[in-house]
């Protein structure tokens, strides 16, 4: 009987080395599936008390592989009893720029002709535009013109688009659902905050 197994096993491994010879002489390995596992030994867990149980395991970090969410948390009273605007401060092509005024309200990017002329820019710097805008009383101007400078808010630069006019305001830089939705960010007056995704990471801008 023992004789019979052990040829029997011979058998089996002979046949496995010619499927595996015939396969490697057609250029294809076997094709296997395997799955991964990785373990870490308790001896590398930190030691805690029974009290201390739930706060660890409340306390312990977890592996996200999946896309990172932002979540608005609830202000307390005294938190939210304002009717702040949300200004941010940044950069325009470098030069530091305060009183940036986060408008959902608007649909485009505003600066003051003020503004455009304190970066240093000329005329000639202006892409002609027809467009005509309405201010708060209804009354309509002409923009000045259009021009595309490099934006910073927090560590995300992009390339921005301001209408110029002629027009003073309480802001620096009006920036509209133009810039809100292709910076990919969520502004909140009552936070005094911004969420903006940078990839796959999010940033909270004050």
């Amino acid at each position: 009987m023992l004789e019979q197994r052990e040829e029997l096993s011979r058998e089996e491994n002979s046949a496995k080395t010619g499927d595996r010879q015939q396969s490697d002489s057609e250029g294809k390995g076997p094709s296997v599936d395997v799955n991964m596992v990785f373990m870490l030994l308790m001896e590398f867990l930190a030691p805690f008390s029974d009290d201390e149980e739930a706060d660890f395991l409340d306390q312990i970090a977890h592996l996200a592989l999946d896309l990172m969410t932002a979540i608005f948390e609830k202000p307390a009273n005294n938190e939210r009893q304002h009717l702040k605007a949300l200004f941010v401060k940044g950069r325009v092509d470098g030069q530091p720029m305060t009183k940036i005024l986060v408008d959902g309200g608007a649909a485009i990017n505003i600066m003051p002709y003020v503004v455009y002329r304190k970066l240093g820019k000329g005329d000639q710097d202006l892409t002609k535009t027809n467009m005509m805008l309405n201010d708060f009383e209804g009354n309509v101007s002409p923009v000045k013109g259009a021009i595309c400078v490099e934006l910073t808010i927090g560590s995300k630069t992009l390339p921005t688009t301001f209408f110029v006019i002629s027009g003073k305001g309480a802001y620096n830089l009006l920036l509209g659902l133009d810039w809100i939705h292709a910076n990919c960010c969520i502004p909140s007056t009552m936070h005094q905050c911004l969420v903006q995704w940078i990839g796959d990471k999010i940033e909270i801008v004050p």
